[in-house]
């Protein structure tokens, strides 16, 4: 594997795993501060490509604008819908689960959209990470906390909660399904137009802009709340920082280096590749989101875990691919032992040869 690829793969765990830890510190102090945290991402990654990679529009485009529009439409529909899970008591562990889907849903959108078809091993997938993550939902369901609120009416705040839990877990749905759509456009239009990572993440960066035009009102508002957050001491700068614009900054760089690494290992390396490292960050993420931030996570919850990760990779062929890597690697001993055991004997009978002519 080449060092570009390798790189690319230490950016995806440590900026997306990092990215994680910072979005769910921001979230703790301040549930609605998610249309922040994407306006200011994508503020970031569009004047980042309007310096280093447009060249303020002097670099002529390869893909037409056209299909860009339709492509951040549908990830601008993704962000918001998981955006706004969170105001619907969606805790970060049951968010990334879900995400891990994303397979089964690609599956189901190629199925009807293009009409493709799988092995048996591909549907065995695709049913133990439904499994999974049914298991979580309906457990995370049954645990919803409901100590943190004033209960005038225990039972019909107890169904409250629950209709509104269900709101979140259908935006997810709906986040997860039209993100695999953008999948099978992007992919379209790799294939019409070749691989462009720099320019892919300029413009799907810098076209949604004007959709937070309304929702500039919520972001005003989360961004007052961030600026009166407790300071934070920076001994190096010897100045105190409200530490919601901290983790801000610290999610908007670590977002660069998560989506920059995935964007520059699509084209380094095979499909496989990808989803194998994109699947095990994803589960880095998880584990360490529980640990490190005392999560709720019960057994229930660990079974649904493992279910979605052997379903994923059972669908990237992992096992397949090691055995006939494996395979190849023996015969290409094999085939080193024996040419090494014929090559003494080829000299000897040269030997031979030469002496007779003597």
């Amino acid at each position: 594997m080449e060092l570009k690829a390798v790189l690319a793969i230490f950016g995806v765990f440590i900026g997306c795993c990092s990215n994680i830890v910072c979005l769910e510190l921001i979230v703790k102090y301040d549930k609605g501060a998610g249309h922040l945290v994407t306006f200011t991402q994508f503020l970031f990654v569009a004047c980042h490509g309007l310096f280093a990679t447009s060249k303020f529009f002097a670099v002529k485009r390869i893909i037409s604008l056209k299909d860009y529009i339709t492509l951040v439409t549908m990830f601008f529909i993704s962000t918001i819908c998981n955006n706004y899970a969170f105001n619907f008591n969606i805790p970060m562990p049951l968010l990334m689960i879900f995400r891990s889907g994303s397979l089964m849903a690609n599956m189901i959108m190629g199925i009807i959209i293009l009409n493709k078809s799988y092995d048996a091993l591909k549907y065995i997938s695709v049913i133990l990470i439904t499994i999974g993550i049914c298991i979580c939902t309906i457990v995370s369901g049954m645990n919803l906390n409901l100590k943190d609120e004033k209960k005038t009416n225990e039972n019909n705040y107890g169904y409250s909660v629950l209709f509104w839990w269900s709101i979140g877990i259908l935006l997810m749905t709906i986040s997860l399904f039209v993100s695999a759509l953008m999948g099978l456009y992007q992919e379209t239009l790799y294939k019409k137009n070749g691989k462009h990572p720099d320019e892919a993440l300029f413009y799907t960066h810098l076209l949604p802009l004007p959709f937070f035009i309304p929702l500039a009102r919520n972001i005003f508002q989360h961004t007052e709340i961030a600026f009166q957050s407790e300071p934070i001491f920076i001994p190096i700068l010897e100045l105190a920082i409200p530490c919601q614009v901290l983790y801000l900054i610290a999610n908007m760089i670590t977002q660069y280096i998560c989506i920059r690494s995935v964007y520059v290992l699509t084209t380094e390396c095979t499909s496989l590749t990808v989803t194998l490292v994109v699947t095990l960050r994803k589960f880095a993420s998880l584990i360490f989101s529980i640990f490190y931030f005392n999560n709720p996570f019960t057994s229930a919850h660990w079974i649904g875990t493992i279910f979605v990760f052997i379903g994923t990779v059972i669908f990237v062929e992992i096992i397949p691919k090691m055995k006939e890597s494996c395979d190849k690697s023996r015969s290409k001993s094999v085939d080193k032992i024996y040419f090494e055991s014929i090559e003494p004997r080829a000299h000897i009978k040269y030997q031979e040869l030469s002496s007779n002519e003597k």
